[in-house]
């Protein structure tokens, strides 16, 4: 903030600041002495985390299940070629890409509890009818459709729980809730080499069983979650009122100034787009997301090609899953504790790297197995932890879940090109598709270091005060020289006109 002017005597000058100066407490009247934050902390975690991570297990499992059903059939039974395939794989990511933002508007203005509920309810019954289907054409149209409903829930759930939690706990929650997607792949193909011995039940093959059974239990979910899923912390029902005001002080204290609630304006909107780190963390995600998708959904198929068959290739899988799912909540943590996260992309994208330059190079079975170890070591931990990079850097509830938004689906459309990199003609080793996965990589080590430069950069300058607002009444003889919209008249003025662009703001490297 711009120092005070030398007019007037001290006294009178120290009374300026503490008035001008002073930030609004949430609900000053309310006493909230006897809310243990510990214990407050166990029932945010008990009452949020677990319920949606399993939201984000059957998701997962409902989108890349097509990888193990294609194991048990599909393409024959329904009389489409390797490239049809990879095309209804692409077809998803558009849709999925397409409706991310709209749906974090719509979580913002609805309540979460009836959005994300209706989001499950409807996905589950596209992944039934998933099942049903006997032609190209259908299966095309489920998949739009199923990408269509699973759009909100990744970038909801993320923008969700960052309304939640401080930034330097964001993390470790956003790693829980994102290591649901290992799990689902260990238990994809658990679940997928179960159904596979209901071939020719209901004189249905075994990949439909597959998308029915999934679909059904998406279903039940979407239709309990309407009354599992809480809302914002200003409205949660589960929470006593001094315990809602405790959580949105401590989220104010954060620089979260927004968390007491922000009426929706385009100009958030505006400034989301315009602002430089939405650019710089979309490509920054798309180098890490892509690998992501190309490796989920072909990982049974790479492995079967090492000379697995369909069970034991989903089997196999198993393990890769369990690993990645330790490591990535073992970055989580400790990113939250050190604090800065650039530096664990730095580091896994290197271990991922790692494992992509030794699949390229391998003409061994077991050599190419421990590969697929690293590379997924080095994957999984990185999306929570630029989800939440990025989310530690934006303030204001609606620009952060519009900025969430456009990093998350510019990185899901590059599913789109991650899913056609495994071409059949390419087996057994498809070393294209792991140089175009390496490639991806190296995009997200080069926008990973031109995010922390530049965040750094704008640190020290507001360290040196080159970002310093006026405040009327505090420093007068500044305000002739500015024009009216520059002025303030309080630090919470400040804070929610202009969010992370406040002076005070220090991003997160």
């Amino acid at each position: 903030m711009a120092a005070p002017s030398s007019h007037g005597s001290a006294s009178d000058i120290n009374e300026k600041l503490d008035d001008k100066l002073k930030v609004k407490t949430f609900n000053p009247d309310l006493d909230v002495s006897d809310v243990d934050e510990r214990k407050l902390l166990r029932k945010l975690d008990l009452a949020l985390v677990p319920w949606l991570s399993f939201l984000y297990l059957l998701s997962f499992l409902d989108r890349t299940s097509i990888g193990n059903a294609k194991l048990y059939g599909l393409e024959a039974d329904l009389h489409i070629t390797d490239t049809q395939y990879l095309l209804a794989l692409t077809i998803f990511f558009f849709s999925y890409a397409i409706f991310e933002v709209p749906s974090n508007i719509f979580l913002k203005r609805l309540r979460p509890s009836i959005w994300l509920s209706f989001l499950m309810f409807m996905w589950g019954i596209m992944m039934t009818l998933q099942g049903l289907v006997h032609n190209y054409g259908g299966l095309l149209g489920m998949r739009w459709l199923l990408g269509m409903f699973e759009a909100g829930l990744f970038p909801g759930v993320n923008y969700y729980l960052s309304c939640w939690y401080k930034r330097s706990e964001f993390g470790i929650r956003a790693a829980i809730f994102f290591s649901a997607a290992t799990v689902s792949g260990a238990f994809g193909g658990l679940l997928a080499a179960a159904i596979s011995n209901m071939e020719g039940v209901g004189g249905k093959p075994a990949w439909a069983w597959i998308f029915i059974i999934e679909g059904l239990v998406t279903v039940l979910a979407g239709a309990a979650s309407f009354w599992i899923i809480q809302d914002f912390p200003d409205t949660a029902k589960f929470l006593t009122e001094p315990e809602r005001a405790f959580v949105i002080r401590r989220l104010q204290e954060d620089d979260q100034f927004s968390a007491a609630g922000e009426k929706l304006r385009w100009k958030y909107i505006v400034r989301s787009i315009l602002d430089w780190k939405t650019w710089v963390g979309m490509l920054t995600y798309m180098g890490v997301d892509g690998p992501l998708y190309a490796f989920s959904l072909f990982l049974p198929s790479i492995i079967n090609e090492l000379g697995f068959t369909a069970t034991p290739a989903n089997l196999l899988t198993v393990p890769v899953y369990v690993v990645a799912c330790a490591v990535t909540c073992g970055v989580g943590f400790w990113a939250d504790r050190v604090g800065h996260r650039g530096w664990f992309n730095f580091a896994f994208l290197i271990v991922a790297g790692a494992g992509y330059v030794i699949l390229i190079i391998s003409r061994n079975a077991g050599l190419s197995y421990f590969a697929v170890f690293l590379a997924a070591s080095g994957i999984y931990p990185l999306i929570p932890n630029t989800v939440a990079w990025v989310s530690n850097n934006v303030e204001g509830s609606y620009k952060r879940s519009v900025t969430l938004a456009m990093v998350i689906s510019f990185g899901n459309i590059n599913g789109a090109v991650s899913s056609n990199v495994y071409r059949a003609h390419d087996k057994p080793w498809y070393r294209l598709g792991h140089v175009i996965v390496l490639v991806y990589i190296v995009i997200g080590f080069v926008s990973t270091c031109a995010f922390k430069y530049l965040l750094a950069k704008e640190n020290g300058r507001r360290e040196r005060g080159e970002r310093d607002e006026v405040i009327r009444g505090v420093n007068d003889d500044k305000v002739r020289l500015l024009r009216e919209e520059d002025v303030y008249d309080s630090v919470e003025e400040v804070k929610r006109d202009k969010g992370d662009e406040w002076s005070g703001y220090r991003y997160t490297t």
